[in-house]
This record gives structure tokens, C-alpha cells and sequence, in this order.
């Protein structure tokens, strides 16, 4: 299943602190904590507590959030399907990294221990 290039575009102009509320209420219902978000969140992005701070007071769109990381090496091993979209066939760059940062959410949400989240 191939995005559009309507979803690419919406991706990529969606503002990170919208949807940082989100990942934090999904897995604190779920029991895991803001800074093990944190933990994944900077897993992924290279991003420490003030990047990522500075990031949602400045409302970066996903497109200047992930053009400003330094995306882990390992980001190539998230696979799966999250959204009804299978990651590794998302030929979107931008789109499948918002992708892999949803689905090590959902992972953390669901209880994954962090060595496997963190493909460690």
C-alpha cells in the first residue's frame, strides 16, 4: 500500500507538538512513562531534552522536526505495518520516518521491552 502524495504533503506539514500530547497520553495509559518516550523518541532522532523541547515550542512541522535529526542507523530494521501502511514499502522518506516514530510508539504503548524497541 503506497501513500499519496496528499499524505506526504499533510505529513509533512503536520507540526510535531501536535502530535506529541498524543504519544505521551497513549503510553502513560498504557503504563510506560514520558521518559521512556523521551528514551525512544531520542533512540530514533539523536534529539536530547532541550532539542526536543525547543522543536514543540517552535511548532516544527514533521518535515523541519526530521530534517533536523540525525536518524539512528538501525531505523532501517522498524518493519511492520502501523496505520494500515507497511513501513519498509513506504517510498516516501519523510512519511516513513514519521512511520518508524509511530510504531516504536505503539510498540512502547503495548509493552515491548526497550532493548527490542530500541533494536538493540
Amino acid at each position: 500500500m503506497q501513500t499519496t502524495p496528499e499524505h506526504d504533503e499533510r505529513m509533512a506539514k503536520m507540526t510535531f507538538a501536535s502530535v506529541y500530547p498524543h504519544y505521551v497520553s497513549k503510553v502513560e495509559r498504557k503504563g510506560r512513562t514520558k521518559e521512556e518516550l523521551h528514551a525512544v523518541i531520542f533512540w530514533l532522532t539523536g534529539f536530547d531534552d532541550q532539542a526536543l523541547q525547543r522543536l514543540i515550542d517552535e511548532k516544527a512541522t514533521f518535515q523541519d522536526f526530521f530534517d533536523q535529526s540525525n536518524l539512528n542507523a538501525n531505523a532501517h530494521l522498524i518493519t511492520g505495518v502501523i496505520c494500515g501502511y507497511r513501513i519498509e514499502e513506504i517510498s516516501n522518506p519523510l512519511t516513513q520516518k514519521v512511520r518508524y516514530l509511530d510504531k516504536l510508539v505503539d510498540e512502547l504503548a503495548k509493552g515491548r521491552k526497550m532493548e527490542k524497541i530500541l533494536r538493540a
